[in-house]
């Protein structure tokens, strides 16, 4: 295998995947260049959602595809946005709608109630009708600020802060965010049990 379709328009997961992936070389390619249309995520979990959309990928492309579904949870929230993260602020929200939408669900909340973690699930077909999907999960410990800190990263990196690190997850350089993200984790566990 040495294409692999990202189902995600997302641009800031492509990089990520696009950095993990070349030293395998394996091409990552946006599921856009397909012109595969955006799957409905109706699942009511992080690993529903990532199944329909790699099945919605390798169904228009024939290739393998890999798709993940992500999202950051709030202890003080139930969980929230879990999986509608991407989604928090309405379905056209921008990074930025989402991230000031946490803000304020959590406006008064002491720092010690804080407490978060970014999910990542991560999830391989070879074709549509895989009946063994490849199946990673990783998350990553911190907590939700109060204002945004830091240029780098996207989603909600801005206001994740990582108590031994000491710095917000936008803060970070991207090797240093690969290294111990949730989703470099995750991409860690899929190397290795892709090349076994």
């Amino acid at each position: 295998m040495n294409q692999i379709v990202l189902a995600s328009g997302n641009q800031g997961k492509l990089r990520e995947f696009a950095q993990l992936f070349a030293p395998m070389n394996i091409e990552v390619i946006p599921q856009s260049e397909f012109d595969v249309p955006e799957a409905e995520e109706t699942g009511l979990t992080f690993v529903e959602n990532a199944i329909i959309k790699a099945r919605n990928a390798c169904e228009y492309t024939g290739l393998p595809a890999i798709a993940d579904d992500s999202g950051i949870e709030v202890d003080y929230l139930l969980g929230a946005p879990g999986i509608y993260s991407a989604r928090y602020a309405g379905s056209d929200a921008s990074d930025e709608d989402n991230l000031n939408a946490l803000l304020a669900a959590l406006n008064g909340v002491p720092a010690p109630e804080r407490a978060a973690r970014y999910q990542c699930l991560l999830v391989m077909m070879r074709h549509s009708k895989d009946p063994t999907p490849l199946i990673c999960q990783a998350d990553w410990q911190g907590q939700i600020l109060d204002s945004p800190l830091g240029e780098g990263g996207f989603g909600y990196d801005p206001i994740f802060w990582l108590p031994e690190q000491k710095c917000s997850a936008a803060q970070l350089t991207a090797q240093e965010k690969h290294a111990i993200s949730h989703r470099g984790k995750a991409i860690r566990q899929f190397i290795a049990e892709f090349q076994a």
